[in-house]
């Protein structure tokens, strides 16, 4: 390591005080213009956004295939909601009568098409129920809850009415995620607010490390809303509480690494200007190293056949990018205008705490007291750490990520689930949801055979524009369909309608649309379908088939990406440490700390929350982010960790780095980790398990992956970690360091060094 320059020596080369004034002052100007039109974009996301699973699907998924189809035959695009009403018993003819004019009433409500069905009384007499077509153009969620405010206002006394169905989940489901502009990020700035207070105890610097995160945020959120205008790509809810996490947590973390450079600096007595460009210099390449990281396994995500998870990855990676700049150059601006005042009260000291050569004198400090145990007790720590990982990732064993009912999706209060239960009580569980099959007209009779002898099967109709319902009832005699009329007898039986050669036939499934027996049964009858049809003649969709294809698109993509995240990862940082032992160590050391996370994750899910199991994709989203961003401290500890020891050899410069960033490491993984948990905040069975699963694994690194484990092993493998670089081969007596170095002082740190 070359001795800093001179006083003399820097001021020859520096700038002149306008230009260390005015170059960080264009570009706090920069960013609070980039802000000031990105912010009021937060009020504008619903504008670009979608929560309709079947845009996300594939174009080749039948599901995808059906759902483009169905105004075709249904006119208008729509998405049906069911009405369910009861009473405290059979129903009388005049409660009948006034659900009737509540129908009605519900026809004139805004966002309500052509269409109402009449009353339909169940069975026992207990229940009746209306189907009401919503416009699928329109905000769902708004005539959604114009319709339920009209039941209410319009319900007789001694009647109870819920409104369900496709529409009635879609709008619980928007409703969910409302909270994202303004609770979400309240939450999440608000815990990294205390907890940067808390770890540097000046009320000035959190401000300006949540400044560098908000407008990194903003710029962000400004770039991806004109992209998914443009159609580039599908945003929903999902995404975007993902991209406002991701953004706070990771701009933070590298605002963290930069300030613990700069407060060095300053420690030492450099000058703003000298302590801005030393910091800048330190921080350049473990953060660009970790956002490059970060981003390239985001980018995996492309390889994905499900459109969420396509958007994911490009929209990710552009808040990274934001999240990056803005850690190196809107941060830098604001230290260097503030200086040693950003730190006020408590103005950084020369750095006290070390670790000495001598492993037998006595140290002070967290840090250093931890290093020495682990040079203690590097292959015992290594060990154990290592079982206790193994024993966490045995509870993976209880994960259940094979897919949730959509009535399980919003945590808490859902009048859409409440109103699917009294609806299976009264009518077949898949009223209002039923299973769409687009069939070539002259093989209707062959599809509804194959229909009718199905259990699982309730019901079936054909799409009519000629019926008042819209539908009618289908049979088959003598081989031939046929239609029941609607009506007084003699009344001409209904035509179904055609589209292109096509019929569309609605069955009504015996089981409710999200349940495990009504998955099953629409793939026994795409099984029947294609060996009566033909392989593709007739295609199976609606809201059950939607979710199977969605979950086996999601195990196939989580099979498919998560290897390609691991060689990419492992490839970047032989790339970064130029070694293979090292880099391979790390990923290793990220798989278990996966591992154990998502094993204790399934524990809590099942034992603690009661959570009826998990969507496929989220081990997938909690693999990329707990390994992407656990890769970031191995990047920070290992870069600096590789710096000392190019002058101190490998086991003292292990010892040195952990020391040197334990702090940041620390800080930045309770950051992250309360950014992340602050997800739970939104009601959604998604976001509160990815939650749950990134935060308990981001503080599992950060205490005992990255202060434990990798040290220890490191450690014990001693100088051949670095193999086959330079650094193994020559070995730390070899380097070009100053003469102090290179004259040990003992036959005991001659010793050290050759080992090291």
């Amino acid at each position: 390591m070359t001795p800093p320059p001179s006083r003399r020596t820097r001021a020859s080369v520096s700038p002149s005080r306008w230009l260390r004034v005015g170059i960080p002052a264009l570009l706090v100007l920069i960013w609070l213009v980039g802000g000031s039109i990105g912010g009021p974009y937060f009020g504008k996301v619903d504008e670009v956004s979608s929560n309709d699973q079947s845009s996300f699907l594939p174009q080749s998924a039948d599901a995808t295939q059906v759902s483009e189809r169905l105004p075709e035959f249904l006119g208008d695009e729509s998405i049906p909601a069911v009405v369910v009403v009861t009473g405290d018993g059979a129903l009388t003819e005049t409660q009948v009568a006034d659900i009737q004019s509540l129908g009605e009433t519900i026809g004139g409500v805004d966002g309500v098409q052509d269409g109402v069905s009449p009353p339909i009384v169940s069975d026992d007499g207990e229940a009746a129920q209306i189907f009401v077509p919503i416009d699928a153009s329109g905000e769902v969620r708004d005539s959604v809850e114009a319709v339920r405010t009209a039941v209410q206002a319009a319900l007789p006394d001694g009647l109870q009415a819920w409104v369900t169905g496709p529409a009635g989940f879609t709008a619980d489901l928007v409703k969910g995620f409302l909270g994202i502009d303004g609770l979400l990020l309240g939450v999440a700035l608000g815990a990294v607010f205390v907890i940067l207070v808390i770890v540097y105890r000046s009320p000035l610097l959190p401000i300006l490390v949540l400044l560098t995160s908000v407008f990194a945020l903003c710029v962000a959120l400004l770039t991806v809303w004109w992209l998914a205008k443009a159609g580039i790509f599908v945003l929903n809810g999902q995404v975007q509480g993902i991209l406002f996490i991701l953004v706070i947590g990771a701009a933070t973390d590298y605002a963290l690494l930069y300030v613990a450079r700069f407060r060095e600096a300053i420690g030492e007595g450099e000058k703003r200007w000298d302590a801005t460009t030393r910091a800048w210099r330190g921080a350049f390449e473990p953060i660009v190293a970790s956002g490059g990281t970060v981003i390239a396994g985001l980018l995996c995500l492309l390889l994905s056949d499900l459109a969420t998870n396509r958007a994911l990855g490009p929209i990710a990676s552009i808040g990274i990018v934001f999240a990056v700049l803005s850690a190196l150059t809107f941060l830098p601006a604001l230290l260097a205008l503030f200086g040693r005042a950003a730190f006020w009260p408590f103005i950084p000291k020369r750095a006290g705490a070390g670790i000495p050569d001598d492993l037998t004198q006595p140290v002070t400090g967290i840090w250093p007291r931890q290093a020495r145990f682990v040079a203690r007790h590097a292959r015992p720590v290594w060990i154990v750490c290592t079982v206790v990982l193994l024993a966490s990732a045995a509870g993976v064993l209880q994960l259940k990520a094979d897919g949730v009912p959509t009535s399980d999706l919003v945590l808490g209060a859902s009048e859409a689930r409440d109103g699917q239960v009294a609806l299976a009580e009264h009518f077949p569980g898949g009223s209002g949801s039923p299973a769409y099959v687009i069939v070539p007209e002259d093989r209707v009779a062959e599809a509804v055979t194959v229909l009718d002898g199905n259990d699982g099967v309730e019901s079936v109709a054909a799409a009519s524009a000629d019926s008042p319902t819209g539908q009618a009832a289908v049979t088959v005699e003598n081989g031939a369909p046929v239609f029941a009329a609607v009506g007084p007898p003699g009344t001409a039986a209904p035509a179904p309608t055609v589209a292109n050669g096509d019929v569309l036939l609605v069955a009504t499934l015996t089981d409710a649309a999200d349940s495990v027996p009504a998955e099953d049964t629409v793939r026994e009858l795409r099984t029947s379908m294609d060996d009566a049809l033909g392989a593709g003649t007739a295609l199976v969709g609606g809201v059950t088939a939607t979710d199977i294809d969605s979950n086996a698109t999601s195990i196939r993509d989580r099979t498919l990406i998560i290897p390609i995240v691991l060689l990419v990862i492992l490839l970047i940082l032989m790339l970064l440490l130029r070694a293979v032992l090292a880099p391979v160590l790390l990923v290793l050391s990220v798989i278990l700390s996966f591992g154990a996370s998502l094993g204790v994750s399934a524990l809590v899910f099942d034992f603690a929350f009661g959570f009826a199991g998990a969507d496929p994709a989220v081990p997938l989203y909690g693999f990329v982010f707990l390994v992407a961003l656990g890769v970031d401290y191995n990047i920070f500890l290992m870069s600096r960790v590789r710096e000392e020891s190019l002058v101190h050899g490998t086991r003292s410069g292990l010892l040195r780095g952990l020391v040197a960033t334990g702090g940041v490491i620390t800080s930045a993984g309770l950051v992250l980790a309360a950014t992340f948990a602050a997800l739970g905040v939104i009601p959604i069975l998604f976001l509160a398990q990815l939650a749950f699963i990134v935060a308990f694994g981001v503080l599992l690194d950060t205490f005992l992956v990255r202060s434990l484990l990798v040290p220890a092993a490191a450690y014990d493998i001693g100088r051949a970690i670095w193999w086959p670089s330079k650094l193994w081969r020559r070995g730390p007596e070899t380097v070009d360091a100053p003469p102090a170095s290179r004259s040990p002082r003992s036959r005991r740190e001659m010793r050290a060094r050759r080992d090291g």
